[in-house]
């Protein structure tokens, strides 16, 4: 479990094919290695991944051909800049929203605009998920927990405040940058629930 607040910006070392998978070796620059050890999930422009051989300098991770075809981590390259979080422990602030890591759609930047010292960005869903964004609730674009500000039919608006354009990769984007989307979790449940009462079956309790 994350948060969508980004820790650090790591950079693709290098890609190593595997019998169809992909490994990726990522650089981190800020984030502390000494807590994570092989097996935690770090979560990588918003996908979960599992570290491996970790050391002070960055961790590998291996990246299933579902996840290389469902996410945008199947067209990174060596060089490419990543968002990092490590999981939430107990205790923990969370400052974001509940985000798994679970990416449920690839959307795209159509277009941007500066807004005093923010930057206004418009995105497109894929087909069937824009129903699961309401305005002024949460959405996680490549592992970032950002506010909706407006939804209109596929298309979604956020603010991007100076302090995230600095401290994530979203600060790059351009209009046809490919993300990685999460919704809210909470839309989930809800309509797993109206699902069930529609169907006449009872709710789990």
């Amino acid at each position: 479990m994350f948060t969508g607040i980004v820790r650090d910006v790591g950079t693709i070392r290098r890609l190593e094919p595997r019998g169809g998978d992909v490994r990726l070796w990522i650089d981190v620059n800020a984030l502390p290695m000494a807590g994570v050890v092989d097996g935690d999930s770090v979560c990588v422009s918003g996908c979960c991944l599992t570290a491996l051989e970790v050391a002070a300098g960055g961790f590998a991770a291996d990246v299933s051909r579902e996840s290389l075809s469902l996410t945008t981590l199947g067209t990174l390259q060596a060089g490419a800049r990543v968002n990092l979080e490590p999981s939430l422990k107990a205790g923990d602030a969370l400052g974001g929203h509940l985000v798994s890591g679970h990416v449920d759609g690839v959307g795209e930047l159509v277009a941007l605009h500066e807004d005093a010292r923010s930057v206004r960005m418009r995105f497109r869903c894929p087909a069937g998920l824009s129903r699961y964004v309401a305005r002024k609730g949460s959405v996680a674009v490549d592992g970032v927990s950002l506010t909706v500000n407006e939804v209109d039919g596929d298309e979604f608006g956020v603010n991007l405040i100076p302090h995230t354009q600095a401290v994530t990769t979203l600060g790059e984007f351009r209009p046809g940058r490919r993300v990685n989307l999460e919704i809210d979790q909470v839309a989930r449940y809800v309509e797993r629930l109206l699902a069930a009462q529609q169907g006449g079956v009872a709710p789990v309790r």
